[in-house]
C-alpha cells in the first residue's frame, strides 16, 4: 500500500542555548535509511567543543532555573506534553524515518511521550524533605532539602528516540536541573523537533542543549567537570566506559541496558492471548530491537507443542514491508551491521542444535535493499547457548521447555540480565509467587504493558542500574540534604 507521507528527511542542527548550529566539530554523519539501504541526509555532529559550549551554557541556566517557582516548570511541562499531543503526526513521520520503525508503531509513541512529560510535570511541585524534632537535652529540629543536582548529561539510544527522551528529560526538568542531551546520530530526526517544541513551550534558553553525536561526543559528555549525573540508554559495553570515566569524578549515573527477558507460560494461561504478545512483542514490535521485549519464552511441556506451531503460525503472518504503509507492523533492522550481527547468531543457533521453527533469512525481492529479517523463530533451545544467553536486538525468539515451575524460574534467572521478566497464567497465587523469585526489574503478568509511567522501569545485573518511571524516576535527580537545628 502506497501513502502520500512526505519522506523528505527535515534539516538537523546542534541545539546550544537559543542557537542552531549547522555544522560542529565532529564532522557529519550520513544518516542511511533502513527501508532502502541508501544515505538520505548529512547529519552534523558535535565535537568536544560543542559538548563544553553547551555544558557551559547549561551550568549557567542551572541558578534561574532551579530557582523558578515550581508551579511555573510544572505549567512549562504541560506545554511541552500539549505540543508533543499537537505534533503526533510529525513525530510518527520523523519516527519512521529516523529507523524504520513503521508508522503505525511510532505513531504509539507519542500519546506515550506525551503521558510521561505530564507526569513528571506533575511532581514538580510535589517533591518534598523529611522532618524531625527532638526536645530534650537541649533538643534539634531536623529536616532534609532535596535538591537538584545541576547539569545532567543524558545519552540516549537509537531504537525509540522520542520514548527515549521523554523518560528522561521532564523528570530531570520537573526536578530543577537542565540537561544536555546526545541522541544516536543513527537517529537525530525525532530530537530536532522535540527540541523546537522546548522552546515553542516557552522553557528559558540553556535549560535544555541537544547536540546530535557520535560516540567521542557522549565521551565529552560523561567526562565534563561541569555534568553532575549522567544517564544512559544503551548496552552494557558502552556502560562500562561510562562507569569507568564517572568513577574519576565519583559522578552517579543511571544505567537503562539491555535484557534477555524471560517468558514463562504455563499450562493454565490464555494460550491464544499469550502466543499472540509473544509473538508480536519479541518479533514484531521494533522488529526486536527492544531491550525489554520477551526475547526468551519457556513454556510448560504439556502445552509446548501447542504453543511452538501458533507462535510459528502467528510470526509468519506478521506484516512486514515499506515502514510508510499504515497496514505494516515490522520494518527493518537498523543498519547492515545490526543485519549481518543477528544473521550470524542465527547461523550460531543453529549450529548449537536449536530447531528453527520459521524465518531464519534476509528478505529478497522488493525488499532486498533494504535491512530486512524474516522474523525469526527457534524451538528447542538449550538455556545456556548463545541465543538464550545473548541479547539479539533482532526479531528472532527462543523457546524452550520446562516441566515444573521451579525449573522455569531456575531457567528464567539463569542470565547476566535482569531487566523484565514476563508471566502468563491464571493462577494468581502463582503470579505473586513468581514476582517475587524472578530477578528482574520488572515483572508483568498477562499482558501488563510496558513503559507506564507510574511505574519504575530499571534492570538488575547487566541490565542497568537506577531506575525510570514512578516517584523513583524524579528522585533520581534530587539529592538529598540534611539540616540540623540546634
Amino acid at each position: 500500500m502506497t501513502t502520500s507521507i512526505d519522506r523528505t528527511p527535515p534539516a538537523v542542527t546542534l541545539r546550544i542555548g537559543g542557537e542552531k548550529l549547522t555544522s560542529g566539530s565532529g564532522g557529519t554523519h550520513g544518516h542511511v535509511n533502513p527501508a532502502t539501504g541508501q544515505v538520505d541526509a548529512d547529519i552534523p555532529l558535535a565535537g568536544a567543543s560543542e559538548v563544553d559550549q553547551a555544558v557551559q551554557t547549561a551550568h549557567a541556566a542551572f541558578d534561574g532555573w532551579r530557582k523558578t517557582p515550581p508551579a511555573e516548570r510544572r505549567r512549562l511541562l504541560m506545554r511541552l506534553a500539549d505540543l508533543l499531543d499537537e505534533n503526533a503526526a510529525e513525530f510518527a513521520r520523523r519516527g519512521t524515518l529516523d529507523n524504520g520503525t513503521p508508522i503505525s508503531v511510532s505513531g504509539g509513541f507519542v500519546p506515550l511521550s506525551a503521558e510521561w512529560t505530564r507526569y513528571y510535570a506533575g511532581w514538580a511541585d510535589k517533591t518534598s524533605g523529611d522532618l524531625t524534632a527532638s526536645f530534650g537535652n537541649g533538643g534539634e529540629l531536623g529536616y532534609t532539602l532535596p535538591q537538584p543536582y545541576g547539569v545532567i548529561g543524558i545519552i540516549i539510544t537509537w531504537n525509540g528516540p522520542l520514548i527515549s527522551l521523554a523518560m528522561k528529560v521532564p523528570a530531570a526538568l520537573a526536578a530543577g536541573n537542565t540537561v544536555v542531551v546526545k541522541p544516536s546520530e543513527l537517529t537525530p530526526f525525532s530530537g530536532e523537533l522535540f527540541a523546537d517544541l522546548v522552546e515553542q513551550a516557552g522553557f528559558p534558553a540553556g535549560v535544555v542543549n541537544l547536540l546530535p553525536g557520535a560516540p567521542e561526543a557522549g565521551a565529552a559528555l560523561v567526562e565534563h567537570p561541569l555534568v553532575q549525573k549522567v544517564t544512559f540508554t544503551g548496552g552494557p559495553a558502552t556502560a562500562r566506559k561510562i562507569l569507568h570515566a564517572c568513577a574519576e569524578q565519583m559522578k552517579p549515573v543511571v544505567l537503562e541496558l539491555g535484557g534477555k527477558s524471560a517468558n514463562l507460560v504455563f499450562e493454565d494461561a490464555d494460550l491464544t492471548a499469550a502466543c499472540q504478545h509473544a509473538t508480536f512483542m519479541s518479533l514484531g514490535t521494533l522488529s526486536g530491537q527492544g531491550c525489554a521485549l520477551p526475547t526468551r519464552m519457556l513454556v510448560a511441556r504439556a502445552v509446548y507443542d501447542q504453543v511452538v506451531a501458533t507462535v510459528a503460525e502467528v510470526a509468519k503472518n506478521i506484516p512486514i514491508g515499506d515502514p510508510f504503509d499504515p497496514t505494516i507492523i515490522s520494518g527493518p533492522v537498523v543498519n547492515e551491521a545490526a543485519l549481518e550481527r543477528i544473521l550470524g547468531m542465527i547461523e550460531r543457533a543453529k549450529l548449537d542444535g536449536a530447531r528453527l521453527v520459521t524465518g531464519g533469512a534476509r528478505l529478497e525481492g522488493p525488499l532486498a535493499d533494504g535491512y530486512y529479517l524474516e522474523p525469526t523463530v527457534f524451538a528447542d533451545v538449550d538455556p545456556q547457548s548463545e541465543l538464550a544467553q545473548t541479547e539479539v536486538f533482532g526479531p528472532v525468539l527462543a523457546i524452550t521447555p520446562f516441566d515444573t515451575e521451579e525449573e522455569a524460574v531456575a531457567i528464567a534467572n539463569a542470565t547476566p540480565y535482569g531487566l523484565s521478566a514476563y508471566v502468563q497464567t491464571n493462577d494468581l497465587k502463582r503470579a505473586h509467587r513468581l514476582a517475587e523469585e524472578l530477578e528482574a526489574g520488572e515483572v508483568l503478568v498477562n499482558g501488563a504493558a510496558n513503559l507506564a509511567v507510574h511505574r519504575p522501569f530499571g534492570g538488575v545485573g547487566i541490565s542497568g542500574v537506577g531506575k525510570e518511571g514512578g516517584r523513583a524516576g524524579i528522585e533520581e535527580f534530587l539529592r538529598t540534604k540534611a539540616v540540623g537545628i540546634a
